[in-house]
C-alpha cells in the first residue's frame, strides 16, 4: 500500500503561482510512475502532468506553464504551477501507479484526497 497526501492549493490570483507537493509513504518502491489530475466542478477529471524515471508528459493545457518534479530522496511529488488562470481553477489529485501500462491513462492504484487551487481574476 502507498498512502499519498497534497498539500499547497490555495487562492491565488491570475498571474500567480503555486507549488503543490505530495508526500508518499508506504510501499513506495513499487511505483513505477506518479501523475498529478484535476478535476473542475462540472467537468471531468483531467490528467495533467506524469512523471516516471526522468520523463515527464504534460496535457497541452498546462503544457509551459505546469512543472512536474520529484525526490526520491524525501519521496515527494512537486507540481509547480505558474502563469496561473482562473480556468485552473480545480481540485488537484497526485496519484501512483504500479504497472507502466497505467501512466498515461486513468487507472492508477493510488490516489490522494486532493487540494484546492482557486485561481481568481
Amino acid at each position: 500500500q502507498v498512502q499519498l497526501v497534497e498539500s499547497g492549493g490555495g487562492s491565488v490570483q491570475a498571474g500567480g503561482s503555486l507549488r503543490l507537493s505530495c508526500a508518499a509513504s508506504g510501499y513506495t518502491s513499487s511505483t513505477y510512475c506518479m501523475g498529478w489530475f484535476r478535476q473542475a466542478p462540472g467537468k471531468g477529471l483531467e490528467r495533467i502532468a506524469t512523471i516516471y524515471s526522468e520523463t515527464t508528459t504534460y496535457a497541452d493545457s498546462v503544457k509551459g506553464r505546469f512543472t512536474i518534479s520529484q525526490d526520491n530522496a524525501k519521496k515527494i511529488l512537486y507540481l509547480q504551477m505558474n502563469s496561473l488562470k482562473p480556468e485552473d481553477t480545480a481540485m488537484y489529485s497526485c496519484a501512483a501507479a504500479e504497472e507502466k501500462w497505467r501512466c498515461q491513462g486513468y487507472w492508477y492504484n493510488y490516489w490522494g484526497q486532493g487540494t484546492q487551487v482557486t485561481v481568481s481574476s
